[in-house]
């Protein structure tokens, strides 16, 4: 059975960091591409980012290049975000996924306010 746990999420300031965690269960994680999503309030899901087994590829989306950075720890079958200058449209639930599988975690909240 497939599990994904998000953790991390919180309260922080414009142009503050946070780093996500997802813990993964359930499959050969380190085998598996990895997908961070957000959704924020009243919007669809968009991707954030996309990274392929040891790192040999990693993609972000427009809006946080520059500011976000995916990376990977096989060993502890997690994957982060490390997201750094928050800014008022980043606020949203950001979950993660594993490519093949159709289940989501909880996700974790992110909020950004003054």
């Amino acid at each position: 059975q497939v599990q994904l746990v998000e953790s991390g999420g919180g309260l922080v300031q414009p142009g503050g960091s946070l780093r996500l965690s997802c813990v993964a269960s359930g499959f050969t994680f380190s085998a598996q591409v990895m997908h961070w999503y957000r959704q924020a309030e009243g919007k669809e899901r968009e991707l954030v980012g996309t990274i392929y087994p040891g790192e040999t590829f990693i993609y972000l989306s427009a809006p946080m290049r520059g500011r976000f950075v995916i990376y990977r720890d096989d060993a502890k079958n997690t994957v982060y975000v490390q997201m750094n200058n928050l800014k008022p449209e980043d606020p949203a639930v950001y979950y993660c996924k594993d490519h093949t599988g159709s289940s989501w975690g909880r996700g974790t909240q992110v909020t950004v306010s003054a």
